[in-house]
């Protein structure tokens, strides 16, 4: 029978591991449909070539500094319980992974591409994982201290701080270091509008990566017996609160129609093990608002270019679904209980820190020692023809 239980965690994790793998097709569609098609070749690219950078960064360097465990060991220790021990790090490989791709959203159209993929080697090997092992390794004996002084540890289930968060804010010190795309901000105060170049791959992006998150969220017990039905209901509640307030709000914009079901489901990560379904909807729905108010802020107010929006999705909305789990994870609003909402604050905050200072420190680096902008001829031809000499379509279609 314990054979049989590995089997079976063995399966579950695997399964959650290639759904997660998926989503990373979500992201290269997302950002397909979002860029102009002089960058869409580019954008498919990136998010393949920094998964497998991901990788070999994270199996040498970051799981060993986020949980001391090393695979340079013989074969027959490797494969000791099915081989579960591979799978968890093939699942939790999907989670860093995502930290790349979701800072390429904010940095697209005008990043150097072998710049990006050290960047994204130093993330995961280093960045990433150094938090990961606070919030979900007890390191440095932060959640010990939370949970004396406040009654319970951070609490983030499937990843709203740890790894969406944490990539938006990454991503928001790369946009400040690489600056706007030419010709997006006029001296004059003008601001050129660049819109979407296929909302139906944006919207083919926005529903893998809205499917796979069930595999993000639920597989996140890690083995079959702690397996969650409420996980995959509040899962379910986020996305459509996400969804209608952003139809609302984003006044019917498909962009923002889109983008909603991703808020909802990064806000409710943190708490979906913990939250009645009416707390989730709310978190939800509040998040989806945000993720419009606060890009629309940031674009047309701020100046800020971050193309897919990816601070106000990840870093806002992660943020705000971190503190979220210790509002709706009460058992005052119909939550089980067990969460504190000082520690969700100084959970979050702390995450943001190390986001921010960990991405300065990365692309600061890089900027000063290699560059990572195009130059303005390689930006105005795109990075398809630039970088990777070809184009998503006949030139005579190709558009700008």
């Amino acid at each position: 029978m314990e054979n049989l239980k590995t089997s079976n965690d063995v399966l579950f994790i695997l399964l959650g591991a290639i759904m997660v793998l998926a989503m990373h097709a979500g992201f290269a569609f997302l950002e397909l449909g979002t860029v102009r098609k002089k960058n869409q070749v580019n954008a498919l690219v990136k998010i393949l070539a920094d998964f497998a950078v991901s990788t070999i960064a994270y199996f040498f360097i970051g799981y060993l500094i986020a949980y001391g465990v090393s695979f340079l060991a013989n074969a027959p220790t490797l494969t000791q319980r099915s081989g579960y021990d591979l799978v968890k790090f093939f699942f939790l490989l999907t989670f860093a992974a995502a930290i790349p791709a979701i800072v390429s959203g904010g940095i697209a159209e005008r990043a150097r591409f072998y710049p990006q993929l050290a960047a994204s080697f130093l993330i995961v090997g280093l960045v990433y994982p150094f938090f990961e092992s606070i919030a979900w390794n007890d390191a440095f004996g932060i959640q010990v201290w939370l949970e004396t002084r406040f009654g319970a540890k951070f609490h983030d289930f499937a990843g709203s701080v740890v790894v969406h968060a944490v990539g938006g804010w990454i991503a928001l010190a790369a946009v400040a270091l690489l600056g706007a795309r030419r010709g997006r901000y006029q001296a004059s105060g003008a601001i050129s509008a660049h819109p979407p170049s296929s909302i139906p791959f944006l919207a083919l992006g926005a529903w893998i990566l809205s499917v796979g998150w069930f595999g993000f969220n639920v597989m996140s017990a890690q083995t079959i017996d702690k397996i969650s039905g409420l996980v995959a209901l509040n899962s379910l509640m986020a996305m459509s609160g996400g969804t209608l307030a952003a139809l609302v709000v984003g006044r019917n914009d498909p962009g923002f129609v889109h983008n909603g079901p991703l808020a909802g489901l990064v806000a409710v990560c943190a708490g979906s093990d913990l939250m009645h379904p009416l707390g989730a909807l709310a978190t939800g729905a509040v998040a989806g608002a945000l993720f419009v108010g606060m890009f629309t802020l940031t674009q047309n107010r701020w100046k800020i270019d971050d193309v897919l929006g990816v601070w106000p999705l990840h870093g806002l909305c992660g943020a705000w679904g971190g503190i979220a789990a210790g509002i709706f994870g009460l058992q005052a609003l119909g939550g089980i209980g067990g969460v504190s909402l000082l520690s969700q604050l100084l959970g979050t905050g702390l995450g943001i820190v190390i986001a921010v200072v960990g991405g300065a420190i990365v692309y600061g680096l890089l900027k000063a020692v290699v560059g990572i902008r195009l130059d303005p001829e390689q930006e105005f031809n795109g990075s398809d023809l630039s970088i990777h000499k070809i184009s998503a379509a006949p030139e005579k279609e190709a558009g700008w």
